[in-house]
């Protein structure tokens, strides 16, 4: 190895020269990288980092488990310091997971790269990234960044592939799994965990309840939490170390412009949104059926006057009413999903948890009327918009919230002031401005 180590080093000698060894090493291809910072690590006696003999035991016997992978330890390797870098940590930056939580994720990690005037890199876990997709999610909301980016895809069945990692390195966990595996194998002072939704929801009481919990009590993890609402729905809770080690932010809707669907004045049928994903369960995929069937039946929502789209995926015709022949649209990308949204004049969007989600937002940011449910401690989304109707999550009170939305989509200039005097953000660097400046010491 040590003779194969000097003749890259001896190729790359020029490049060493003039722009150093540090951008030598990123240009290698992973594995390479990975060989190289190895044996240089194993040569400066660095150590590197140790799990706890039973941490390792414990993964290697589970390590086959579909459930359990995800919460592997990241495999790392130590290497002297060259300054500060922040790891982005996510399964996929991909086309069908670039929406809400993760587009979030890349804006807050440049933002926060560009704040301490470091590196950013992005490792992904499900799948290798498409690069391209970071700079469009930049683009698309109006975030200025030009420095480089560097992608790493850790697969997660695979032990071969190792990330370099100095004591100056952050890591920004996206999700409870993701933090898990840090934890695994990075000091918890060392990782933020972007907190976008109560993600012990997802599951029912079992294994995976507790883990995620366990995570989220977390005391010596730093907490960026998507809106106040979700915020105050922890501390509720009684998770005190997300009150003293967290700060909570409202998201941007800078890719929105005039209300498109005013602008038309034409004959043509309104629009109905149905955010429908009936594989996410917290998504309440059947009780907007449910409502919408009883919509149509009781001449709440006239065929002739109404054009219903189902936006989602996993969807099958199976389970669609007979009522009405929705349209159903799957697999947008990011403008085409704003270009629909911009077009629509009542949206339903359905969510089983305490954050508003995002689609009631973009219908809000774009002019539409929204209607979705209450939950726990959300009752009222009117902090954002008085064109989001909140009602119980029964049929009964949703039909009620879609008559209200109706009138509000009708009476045009109503609808247009509401619209004005939103109070949804435009720009992702107010957004993140308190929380970059209390991460500014790390």
């Amino acid at each position: 190895m040590a003779i194969w180590l000097v003749h890259i080093l001896k190729k790359g000698a020029r490049h060493i020269r003039v722009f150093g060894f540090k951008s030598f090493i990123t240009k290698l291809p992973q594995k390479v990288r990975a060989w190289t910072l190895r044996f240089l690590a194993e040569r400066s006696r660095t150590n590197p980092i140790e799990v706890p003999s039973e941490v390792v035991e414990a993964n290697s016997r589970y390590e086959t488990v579909p459930r359990v992978r995800p919460l592997g330890p990241l495999q790392v390797f130590s290497i002297p310091s060259s300054g500060r870098r922040v790891n982005l940590v996510t399964d996929s930056i991909n086309a069908s997971s670039l929406f809400g939580g993760v587009s979030t994720s890349i804006i807050f990690c440049a933002l926060l790269a560009k704040r301490l005037n470091c590196q950013l890199r992005v490792i992904t876990r499900t799948e290798k990234a498409a690069s391209h997709n970071f700079s469009e999610v930049l683009k698309n909301n109006k975030v200025a960044y030009k420095d480089n980016v560097e992608f790493m895809y850790v697969d997660l069945f695979s032990t071969s592939i190792d990330i370099d990692v100095s004591s100056d390195d952050l890591f920004v966990a996206t999700s409870w799994w993701t933090a898990h595996s840090c934890l695994e194998s990075i000091e918890a002072n060392k990782i933020i965990y972007l907190l976008q939704e109560d993600e012990r929801m997802f599951y029912p009481y079992g294994d995976d309840h507790l883990r995620c919990s366990s995570v989220l009590s977390n005391p010596d993890i730093k907490f960026v939490v998507n809106t106040e609402l979700l915020f105050e729905h922890f501390v509720s809770q009684g998770f005190q170390n997300i009150a003293q080690n967290g700060q909570w932010f409202e998201p941007s809707f800078s890719s929105y412009g005039s209300i498109a669907a005013l602008d038309q004045h034409s004959p043509a049928k309104k629009k109905l949104f149905f955010y429908a994903r009936p594989n996410n369960y917290r998504n309440l995929f059947y009780l907007g059926l449910k409502t919408l069937d009883a919509a149509v039946a009781r001449g709440i929502l006239n065929p002739e006057v109404w054009e219903i789209y189902f936006v989602g995926q996993d969807l099958s015709t199976a389970d669609l009413p007979k009522a009405f022949k929705p349209t159903i649209i799957e697999g947008l990308n990011w403008a085409e999903y704003v270009s629909f949204i911009g077009s629509v004049d009542v949206g339903l969007s359905l969510m089983y948890t305490p954050h508003p989600s995002y689609p009631p937002l973009d219908l809000a940011a774009s002019g539409a009327i929204a209607v979705t449910n209450q939950h726990g401690i959300k009752q009222d989304l009117s902090r954002y918009s008085n064109n989001i109707i909140c009602k119980r999550a029964d049929v009964e009170s949703l039909l009620q919230g879609i008559e209200e939305a109706i009138i509000l989509s009708d009476s045009e200039h109503l609808r247009l002031e509401n619209y004005k005097n939103n109070k949804l953000l435009k720009d992702w660097e107010k957004s993140f401005e308190c929380v970059l400046e209390v991460l500014q010491p790390i």
